[in-house]
């Protein structure tokens, strides 16, 4: 069995490439003597000579003119995947696989915090995954997804998560609608009590759909749903067209729409929050850990 090492690799190396044992050794910061002995020892090793030497000159033979270019090949290849560990180790290379709600990429911080990692990291190889807060918890818990940006919810206990932002909700009319007409900071949610309301079908999983109509419940309110829908995009879009009201984050009015007006609550309170959420015991890659940083460090 061949007992190479890189060691030997580099000894050769030097040795050929100075075609002097007493240059080579000096170059290795080595004395002559062990580098000969090295040489002999890798030749034996693999039976062939590499060098044809006497007391005045040193040269390759054919054999050693294979060695010398693969020799070469290898240490370069070992230099290289040693410097892409070490990237990657620190986070600058690698993949990320990243879940988001369909809301997320509307918040300035989200949106800001993707673009400098991009810029910070352009070997990373990002994944972006659109799922809403309940298509995340199993590709979290199974390791599919390296981090979650979803709204508050139930998690599993598996799963922990991290406030990002916390954002107030506003309601979406027609923009003719007579509610558009109220004092600013006068609406109230029992104003939507009797209006016809798009919203979110219950089968379509999002978590918005439970924190918004929980707050209405709280408020002794049971929305007269008239228009079930998957997708924010599609209610605002059937508010333009007149088929009722809604309630959603705020973060939604950079989606400008003719025929929609975005109102806010009397209640400031009545927030709703955008978490990241990882695996509770699972060690997050360097890429992951850069972007978790980032986006906890974000202002808003």
């Amino acid at each position: 069995m061949l007992n190479v090492e890189l060691r030997h690799l580099r000894y050769f190396i030097a040795v050929a490439e100075e075609l002097h044992f007493g240059r080579a050794a000096e170059r290795l910061n080595i004395s002559q003597p062990p580098l000969s002995q090295q040489i002999q020892s890798l030749e034996a090793q693999i039976g062939a000579v590499l060098l044809y030497r006497n007391n005045r000159t040193v040269h390759l033979t054919q054999a050693g003119e294979m060695f010398l270019k693969e020799a070469k090949s290898i240490i370069g290849k070992v230099e290289d995947i040693s410097q892409q560990a070490a990237r990657i180790h620190r986070g600058e290379e690698g993949k990320l696989t990243i879940g988001l709600t369909s809301s997320a990429p509307f918040l300035k911080k989200v949106s800001r915090v993707l673009r400098r990692f991009r810029t910070a990291h352009p070997l990373v190889n990002i994944r972006i995954e659109e799922l809403n807060s309940q298509q995340q918890m199993n590709p979290l818990v199974e390791g599919k997804l390296d981090l979650g940006v979803m709204r508050n919810g139930v998690l599993p206990d598996a799963l922990q998560h991290h406030l990002l932002r916390s954002e107030p909700l506003i309601a979406v009319v027609p923009s003719n609608h007579p509610l558009t007409q109220l004092p600013p900071g006068e609406l109230t949610y029992r104003h939507l009590a009797d209006q016809p309301f798009v919203f979110f079908s219950k089968d379509v999983g999002t978590s918005l759909y439970d924190d918004i109509l929980n707050r209405l419940a709280e408020a002794g309110i049971t929305p007269f749903i008239t228009q079930e829908v998957g997708e924010a995009l599609t209610i605002i879009g059937l508010i333009s067209a007149g088929l009722g009201v809604s309630i959603l984050p705020s973060s939604y009015q950079r989606i400008q729409v003719d025929g929609v007006k975005y109102l806010s609550f009397k209640d400031q309170q009545a927030n709703t929050e955008v978490w990241l959420v990882s695996h509770r015991h699972r060690p997050l890659s360097a890429p992951a850990l850069a972007l978790a940083k980032m986006m906890m460090e974000e202002d808003d």
